[in-house]
């Protein structure tokens, strides 16, 4: 499986000639799923599902699909009938090629007054998982975790815990659009030095 970060929290996955992305976003790049033959998304907020950058993928190619929650499957399923799969926690299906697990129900607590949505995780080959904007912590090994590290909704010391409760191998940063490179270093030395996991930050296009 070949990794590729995107801005934010997307990433493309390439194993045997095929394309998983996970999340393209408004955040991304305006061609972070360009290709794919699939794509997952972990829930609504525009960060991580851009509704214009998805159809243009499914209108290119009629054979690509969509896995994700019944608030973002409903905004596309009636343009593309057959090719728009609604999924949520305990569910396994097969994506371009990848074996895919759902984990997780919920969006992580940004306000006790904003309502909570649907949020949910991918574990991928039973080796990376993405756990969208939620800390959940699947009920199976990880050895790449997708860390979320910078949001509104969260703090370091929940970044280090977590990193700690899912226990990965390496851990590589998403959901960093809106960290600082002033602020980099710090988050890199502290979750480094806490995690207990190997800590990997990797630029927009690089691959890991």
């Amino acid at each position: 499986m070949k990794l590729t970060k995107k801005r934010h929290s997307c990433v493309v996955l390439e194993k045997d000639g095929r394309t998983l992305a996970i999340d393209p976003g408004a955040f991304s790049e305006e061609d972070a799923a360009a290709g794919a033959d699939a794509i997952l998304i972990t829930h609504e907020h525009m960060d991580h599902f851009d509704e214009g950058r998805v159809r243009r993928v499914l209108e290119a190619d009629p054979a690509a699909e969509v896995w994700t929650l019944a608030s973002v499957a409903g905004t596309l399923s009636a343009a593309f009938p057959g090719r728009v799969h609604t999924v949520g926690h305990g569910d396994a299906f097969a994506a371009a090629g990848f074996d895919v697990q759902v984990h997780g129900e919920l969006h992580a607590v940004i306000h006790p007054d904003i309502p909570r949505i649907t949020n949910v995780g991918y574990l991928v080959d039973g080796s990376l998982f993405h756990p969208g904007d939620a800390l959940t912590v699947p009920d199976a090994p990880v050895d790449t975790l997708m860390l979320p590290v910078m949001a509104p909704w969260n703090k370091i010391s929940e970044v280090i815990d977590y990193v700690r409760a899912v226990a990965p191998r390496r851990a590589i940063d998403i959901h960093d659009a809106l960290l600082t490179d002033l602020a980099r270093p710090v988050y890199d030395t502290q979750i480094g030095q806490l995690g207990r996991a190997e800590h990997v930050r990797l630029a927009p296009g690089e691959q890991g």
